[in-house]
């Protein structure tokens, strides 16, 4: 194939991207408003163990979450569905990022608790198929990834709106090897999905009367998309008088935040998919890390709850997956039961958590068998929500 060739394929592949996305502006356009929990005569939580120590860790969350939600279980108001078949083996077999039957049940759950899945990266044993987080986000539209993180002791308190659909991950596995010498990825920003995330960072903040809002792109070099980005979250932020807007570049973000005086100013923060994904890890690791940080990712008709860290496979190879932390997912598990509107049973889980995690510690997860297992930890977890339970 000579260099005219070569371009021209450049330019199909283009073409095709430019109009899968118009295709999906129109059918942002089209939503509804967001689903009524309230008004289901029946709420199904899919509970999916994805892979690596996900099953494990989600396993216990949901038996967590089940404990918690007891009554509504009996009485028939919510039921749990375990969905299997989001392991390695079984997407790589199939060649999809999320087989078609798993994703038909995902599709049966408006609320979904989901563990860790494994994306292959280069010298891998697996063929090259996308990130089945990435897909999930795109299948469902769940645009919002809301990361929250809190230290008091260090005047940290942190919520982060993450763009999920869009931006340098959304066309990820779509760009175009030009030549030998000449890779190109794409980055996408529309109007639709930057207006949704933007509204409901500020929704957020004028309702926890959180009082700023922090817009963060990197739009003195990144013109256009991060140039849009900004433009339009600050003309939404016009429409809320009551919160203070500014705006970071991405880089000397990432320094204020270790800036002990100036990072107790940031209170919400907007940003698009890839600087939210690198700074809320960087964020998590003054809570303790990625194994005490959960996220919810938000969208009009589905919503999903994940811990932010990977499956570490190499604890399931070396046998300490049961030693594993649910304190991730357990703190996912938080923003789930405020998502679905059960906020008492929330603040009773966070509560125990921060009990369990940094005031008493009478079991210390390690990681190996010096600590406890994900299980007694589990135990732990309810036996302090009874304690409080029985205070009140």
């Amino acid at each position: 194939m000579d260099m005219e060739q070569k371009i021209a394929a450049a330019h199909e592949q283009f073409d095709k991207v430019i109009r899968s996305q118009l295709a999906r502006v129109e059918r942002m356009a089209e939503q509804k408003d967001f689903i009524d929990y309230d008004k289901l005569d029946k709420l199904t939580i899919g509970v999916c163990g994805g892979d690596g120590i996900g099953p494990v860790i989600t396993k216990e969350s949901a038996r967590v979450l089940e404990y918690l939600l007891d009554d509504e279980v009996k009485s028939g108001k919510v039921e749990f569905k375990v969905i299997d078949g989001l392991t390695i083996e079984h997407r790589a077999e199939v060649g999809k990022a999320i087989p078609d039957d798993v994703l038909e049940e995902l599709k049966q759950c408006p609320v979904i608790l989901k563990g860790p899945t494994t994306t292959p990266r280069a010298g891998d044993p697996w063929p090259n198929i996308e990130s089945a987080n990435v897909a999930m986000r795109k299948e469902l539209d769940l645009f919002a990834n809301v990361r929250p993180v809190k230290v008091p002791e260090k005047g940290i308190d942190w919520t982060f709106y993450r763009e999920n659909t869009e931006g340098a991950y959304a066309l990820g596995s779509q760009g175009v090897h030009v030549t030998d010498d000449l890779s190109v990825d794409f980055t996408v920003t529309t109007t639709e999905g930057t207006e949704r995330i933007a509204r409901l960072a500020y929704e957020y903040a004028h309702k926890a009367k959180k009082g700023k809002v922090s817009i963060i792109t990197k739009a003195n070099v990144v013109k256009t998309t991060d140039g849009k980005f900004l433009k339009l979250c600050q003309e939404i932020g016009k429409e809320y008088p009551d919160i203070v807007t500014d705006d970071w570049y991405i880089d000397i973000t990432t320094a204020k935040l270790i800036d002990e005086k100036r990072r107790r100013d940031f209170k919400v923060f907007i940003l698009p998919n890839l600087y939210g994904d690198i700074i809320t890890d960087e964020a998590a690791e003054f809570q303790g890390g990625v194994g005490t940080a959960g996220s919810a990712n938000i969208g009009k008709r589905y919503a999903m709850f994940e811990a932010i860290h990977g499956s570490a496979p190499r604890m399931v190879a070396e046998g300490r997956d049961k030693y594993a932390d649910p304190c991730s997912m357990l703190r996912a598990t938080v923003m789930l039961l405020s998502h679905i509107g059960r906020q008492e049973k929330a603040d009773l889980l966070e509560q125990a958590l921060d009990i369990c995690m940094f005031k008493e510690k009478k079991l210390v997860i390690t990681g190996r068998d010096n600590g406890a297992t994900c299980r007694e930890f589990g135990d732990y977890v309810m036996e302090t929500i009874k304690a409080l339970q029985e205070q009140k």
